[in-house]
């Protein structure tokens, strides 16, 4: 009896590590934000952990194409990402994607742009 709880807690323990890591493969948490520039544009950010790491994309729509904006994106006050961007036809969007490392504990994510033309500013954040 005593061999058949200690079999059957081995396979309960294997079950939940299985079903653990399949959840983590498929993609943890997502938290997406949007917002108004200073101007006639519009951002989100997003963020989704996955496998360890953080999936983060900026993106601005002015609905204007061929404007460029200078883009930074920060984590926990580090810069992952300082580009020019060029809105796109037929949108008038860009985006930024970055891996981030998943820091301890919570990320602040800060996506900062300008547009280089206007100075029209846009700022999203988000904690994840």
């Amino acid at each position: 009896m005593g061999k058949l709880i200690v079999a059957m807690a081995v396979v309960l323990a294997m079950t939940a590590l299985a079903a653990s890591a399949a959840l983590g493969r498929g993609g943890g948490t997502q938290v997406i934000k949007t917002g108004s520039c200073s101007g006639a544009a519009m951002w989100k950010l997003k963020a989704k952990t996955d496998n360890g790491r953080i999936q983060t994309e900026f993106q601005v729509d002015q609905n204007v194409a061929g404007r460029r904006w200078h883009v930074i994106i920060k984590q926990n006050g580090i810069v992952r990402a300082d580009v020019i961007k060029t809105t796109q036809a037929s949108s008038g969007s860009f985006t930024v994607r970055r891996l981030l490392p998943n820091m301890p504990g919570g990320d602040h994510i800060v996506g900062k742009a300008r547009a280089l033309a206007t100075g029209q500013t846009c700022r999203g954040a988000l904690t994840i």
